[in-house]
């Protein structure tokens, strides 16, 4: 069963939502605020979150962007009075993936909940421990790294590099954000060092395979795509 989070402060419209959502086969846990929802976030193993803007404690605006700086493959959609295209603009550029005005059709409600969970491609079992990209799949916990079902070997700093991009897929990540990210050390612009654990971590999860998924932008970085 999919699990949603529900933050909505308005009790009348998060009953409403909550109760036809769970009508229609979903498991969805309703907090009033986003702070609640932000506190227990990480022991809740949520397949898609839906925030409203206007929340007091948190708004649904920082709460999405702070929930992106930890979990980047997870379905977020916003809801939220505001309907002009400044405001819309502003959720999709604090990592809301959707974007529905209020009042709203529970049916196209429903609608872009199954299209979000199709485009991740979120399955009732996957859990909050697992990161994927097309064939590739990392889990946080027990540190196993896949692709297309075979295991692959990495070295620690080779690991923590691929999660790096598993949890930024489709950005353009610069030598100086990966160092400062995935080691926690400043960029030296005299060493390649980067370009070297980048070649690494290619050897292992691309050789054999003929779809290559990391590519260099020359003088900007790496992207994962």
């Amino acid at each position: 069963m999919f699990k949603i989070g529900l933050a909505e402060d308005d009790l009348k419209i998060g009953s409403l939502v909550k109760t036809g959502l769970e009508e229609s086969g979903y498991e969805v846990v309703h907090f009033t605020d986003g702070r609640q929802l932000l506190e227990n976030f990480d022991s809740t193993g949520f397949n898609l979150l839906i925030l409203d803007i206007m929340m007091p404690g948190i708004d649904g605006i920082t709460l999405c962007r702070q929930l992106r700086q930890v979990q980047q493959n997870l379905p977020i959609l916003m809801l939220t009075a505001l309907g002009n295209v400044d405001d819309k603009v502003t959720g999709l550029n604090a990592g809301a993936d959707d974007y529905l005005a209020k009042p709203f059709h529970f049916k196209e409600l429903l609608a872009r909940i199954e299209a979000l969970l199709r485009r991740y491609a979120v399955t009732p079992e996957k859990k909050e421990h697992e990161l994927v990209f097309e064939d590739i799949s990392l889990n946080t916990y027990s540190k196993e790294v896949k692709r297309a079902g075979i295991h692959i070997a990495l070295t620690a700093k080779e690991y923590t590099l691929l999660e790096l991009f598993l949890r930024n897929p489709n950005r353009l990540l610069s030598r100086q954000y990966i160092a400062e990210h995935a080691w926690d050390i400043t960029f030296d612009t005299g060493t390649n060092v980067i370009d070297v654990y980048v070649n690494f971590l290619r050897n292992k999860i691309e050789k054999g395979f003929s779809r290559k998924v990391i590519h260099t932008k020359i003088n900007m970085g790496y992207i994962l795509k």
